[in-house]
């Protein structure tokens, strides 16, 4: 028979006293973290190695001394082939393993005689002759004392065939004993001893099988077992007994040969505990009684331990208990489910939807009509399950008539009907109404609120119905619900309709169309609550075809904001008629928002855009930054100086240039659409980036007059870029407002898309500041029209010029400079240097002057003045002559 290695494994050496040594230095290496049945394993390992033994037995008989030696340990050889070791009387003779023990020294005795027969002190049991003719003749047993405090614990021996020791063996032998011992728990009381035991792995089980222990678990209530590193059962007690069969037969076998084979998924769960060394537990229904046992399995060095209690009646109160919870969830979830749904319901529509997902599927229901009475007749506010056809005889039925809808209202009770024949008997004039339906069973169901029925919810099904108690109580009961529900959502829904309606109207019907911008606008109001915000935008034309782009919100909701923000854009379309810059317009709105009150502010954006230049012109109060979409995708915001809101700014205002180049987006918003309570405003301008990036410049424009001169040519339709603009709107709301998200602030969106002006649709020249500033004006016009096939306005346009420029030569002062602009109309302007505005005033009959403006405003359509950095501008719009 070959040896088990030893498990510790050690390197080469050169004597046997060098090697017993490096054994010892290993083992005194080992951590203190070893188990007791540990340190003996791996110390009788190491003793069946050092004396090149066959096996190896520890026997333990505990700190009391005088008990019988029970083998605890073994190495080399499984438990079977020993079992003749298995327990050494403490009177009966025996060998190595007594004598070492009884006499505290080494001991060396054969295993058998020369003759091949047992020693007088061995049991001549079949067991013990089966080992013993298993073994070589020359077997020798070598044993020593494990030392105690008091007397030896126990015995180390060795089975070898290799002759005597050697000096340097003898000498290791108790060195190594000494080691596990140290390692051991010891006490001078037995019970200590025993508690210690117990918690052992099954490798010590025969430790703990002493008498008073043994006899508690061979009784123990709940079942318990222990099989081997084979999987063999080693120890079985009599309720183990009762679900594998008697201990005879159990014993020494398989785990798997028995009951326990059939039970689906134990051995793969047996075989992973041990193969994880960590417990665990798993409840499993027996085959021979079918009940159900809760087993716990507990790995151990070289085996397994099971333990079995019976969890039947366990899991019969369990089920139940959660048969019984969830019939009463069953009947109460509607209404739990239904409460807090409708909680969520803002609108009437809302309601309709709320009943129809959570009430429907319950009951199992196919059909769905919730209708209420005002203003002398009957209105449907919601249906599920009916055609339109059917819903509008509905609102047909006189009032006077006798049907469900009106016998509910009248008498507040439910009406419950089982099938199309208890219908009619109730109701036999309409049976045609029944029939078009195309149910089986009704639950017509009063809903009322605040102690006054407001209408019906009329629930059917596909099939005959037998309406228990239980389903009525409940769905009469899920009517009050839907009835307040309704009643506050229908109050909503008037006010917030008539919030709609004023909000609408303050703000801009239609955007204007013009020539420097294409622009689409979005108006989102809050969707919790029903005041009114005071966000606002607006699109304003200018002369020289600049155009104004305002946006503004008035902080709070409600019909003082709403006024303030009609106010506010009131002023801003007057001060944008007297074609003041951003910051002058921003401080005269600061005074207006101040004299409103303490409690008021406001922030807007003001800017103005040229076509001519491309140049945009901003001032803030408090505004979040428009985003700057160019040509080429990239997005930017504009980088404005944080002036304080209106109402709370001390003016002057800043104003940003930038430049635009034809085709970019300038992206106009207020903060609800950027922060809300789960998104800070940075999060949400990032998104804004986001939804810009992609294809901003999908519309380019060309130039607004062809080589050959046609002020028509290569213009897009204008409609075009609006659908873009429209279709980016849409996409920015619902990126940063999806449907279902519940707003708490109002949110506005301007988008424009600027246009240059062509230069060859310019033509500037300076003048002279002297008379003949009027003649050259006159020659210039009379040269550009011609150019421009303008020939129909060379006369109108050349009084118009040369009385401008005549106007400054005698009132104002240089530098004078004339411009013409060709665009939607033709634009006369004339720049000097003085800051006086010209005023129209009547003429007297006799007066030699003073119809130069009077001309001016008879032979355009339009006129006006405006300030520059420098001066100021007196500029006129003629309408363009028909093309054929």
């Amino acid at each position: 028979m070959v040896p088990e290695p030893s498990r510790i494994s050690v390197g080469p050496v050169t004597s046997t006293e060098s090697s017993a040594e490096h054994r010892l230095s290993m083992l005194a290496a080992t951590g203190t973290g070893l188990t007791g049945g540990e340190a003996l394993q791996y110390a009788l390992d190491q003793a069946v190695a050092e004396l090149t033994g066959l096996a190896g037995m520890v026997h333990w008989c505990g700190p009391s001394g005088g008990r019988p030696l029970h083998l605890a340990v073994v190495s080399g050889l499984p438990r079977a082939a020993l079992q003749g070791w298995e327990e050494i009387g403490a009177d009966a003779p025996s060998g190595a393993p007594t004598h070492a023990v009884r006499d505290g020294t080494f001991a060396w005795m054969p295993v058998v005689d020369a003759a091949g027969s047992l020693p007088d002190d061995t049991h001549d049991t079949a067991a013990s002759r089966s080992v013993t003719l298993s073994l070589p003749t020359a077997t020798m047993v070598a044993a020593v004392p494990i030392p105690g405090p008091d007397a030896p614990l126990g015995a180390l021996s060795v089975l070898t065939a290799s002759g005597e020791p050697t000096a340097g063996q003898r000498a290791f032998l108790p060195a190594v004993a000494r080691w596990a011992a140290q390692r051991v728990p010891q006490s001078t009381t037995a019970g200590v001893s025993r508690r210690w035991w117990r918690e052992q792995p099954v490798g010590s089980y025969p430790l703990i099988a002493q008498e008073p222990v043994a006899h508690a678990l061979r009784y123990l209530r709940d079942g318990f077992l222990v099989v081997d590193g084979d999987w063999r059962t080693s120890y079985i007690n009599v309720e183990a007994e009762r679900l594998l069969g008697p201990a005879e037969d159990v014993l020494g076998r398989v785990l798997w040969d028995g009951p326990a084979g059939r039970v689906p998924g134990l051995e793969a769960r047996c075989r992973q505990a041990a193969a994880d060394g960590a417990p665990v537990g798993c409840d499993v229904q027996w085959p021979t009684d079918e009940r159900w046992y809760h087993i716990r399995l507990v790995p151990v060095p070289n085996g397994l331990t099971l333990y079995v209690t019976d969890v039947t009646e366990t899991k019969i109160r369990v089920a139940q208990r959660a048969a019984a919870e969830r019939a009463t969830a069953q009947r109460t979830a509607p209404i739990g489910k239904l409460t807090s749904a409708l909680t969520y319901a803002v609108t009437a529509r809302d309601v309709v939807e709320v009943v129809a997902e959570y009430v429907l599927p319950p009951f199992d229901a196919a059909g769905l009509v919730v209708e209420v009475f005002e203003s002398g007749r009957r209105h449907v506010v919601g249906s599920v399950g009916y055609s339109p056809d059917f819903l509008r005889g509905i609102t047909e039925t006189p009032q006077a008539h006798s049907s469900p809808f009106n016998d509910v209202l009248r008498t507040r009770l439910p009406i419950f009907m089982g099938s199309p024949a208890e219908y009619i008997a109730l109701y036999p004039g309409m049976a045609e109404r029944a029939a078009a339906s195309g149910k089986q069973a009704w639950a017509f169901l009063p809903l009322i609120a605040s102690g006054d029925p407001i209408g019906c919810c009329a629930i059917s099904f596909h099939e005959p119905r037998h309406f228990t108690g239980e389903e009525r109580a409940l769905l009469t009961a899920l009517s009050g619900l839907v009835g307040q529900a309704l009643a506050r959502a229908r109050l909503y829904d008037t006010e917030h309709a008539r919030a709609q309606e004023l909000q609408r109207g303050l703000l801009p019907r239609a955007l204007p169309s013009t020539p420097a911008v294409v622009a689409a606008a979005r108006y989102l109001p809050a969707r919790s609550g029903i005041g009114i915000g005071g966000d606002w935008y607006d699109v304003i034309p200018l002369s020289a075809d600049r155009v104004a782009l305002v946006i503004g919100d008035v902080m709070g909701h409600g019909l003082t904001e709403a006024a303030t923000m009609g106010r506010l854009r009131t002023a801003v379309h007057t001060l944008a008629d007297l074609d003041l810059p951003p910051d002058e317009i921003l401080a005269h709105l600061n005074d207006l928002v101040s004299d409103l009150g303490d409690d008021l502010y406001a922030t807007c954006l003001y800017a103005i855009y040229d076509p001519t230049t491309g140049l945009c012109f901003l001032a803030s109060a408090g505004h979040p930054p428009p985003a700057i979409a160019l040509p080429d995708g990239t997005v930017f915001f504009a980088d404005l100086p944080p002036d304080p809101p209106l109402g709370a700014a001390e003016p002057p205002f800043s104003t940003v240039q930038l430049h635009l180049p034809e085709d970019s987006l300038l992206v106009l918003y207020t903060d609800g659409l950027v922060e809300s309570a789960t998104r800070d405003i940075d999060s949400g301008m990032a998104a804004v980036a986001r939804c810009l990036t992609v294809g901003p410049g999908a519309f380019r424009t060309g130039s607004s007059v062809g080589p050959s001169g046609d002020r028509r040519a290569s213009r897009p339709d204008p409609c075009d870029a609006r659908e873009h603009l429209d279709r980016l709107c849409d996409a920015l709301t619902t990126t940063l407002l999806p449907a279902q998200e519940l707003t708490t602030d109002d949110a506005a969106l301007l988008i424009a898309r600027v246009q240059r002006l062509a230069p060859q649709n310019i033509a500037s020249w300076p003048l002279p500041d002297e008379p003949v500033a009027a003649g050259l004006a006159r020659r210039h016009v009379r040269e550009q029209l011609t150019a421009w096939h303008l020939d129909d306005l060379l006369m109108t346009t050349e009084l118009l010029a040369s009385e401008l420029v005549g106007n400054v030569v005698r009132h104002a002062k240089g530098p004078i400079q004339l411009r013409l602009l060709l665009s939607r109309t033709l634009i006369c302007e004339v720049f000097d240097g003085s800051q006086a505005t010209p005023r129209i005033r009547r003429a007297a009959e006799t007066d030699e002057g003073g119809r130069g403006l009077q001309l001016v405003a008879a032979f355009s359509q339009h006129w006006g003045a405006r300030y520059t950095t420098d001066g100021k501008c007196i500029w006129t719009e003629q309408p363009l002559p028909a093309q054929p």
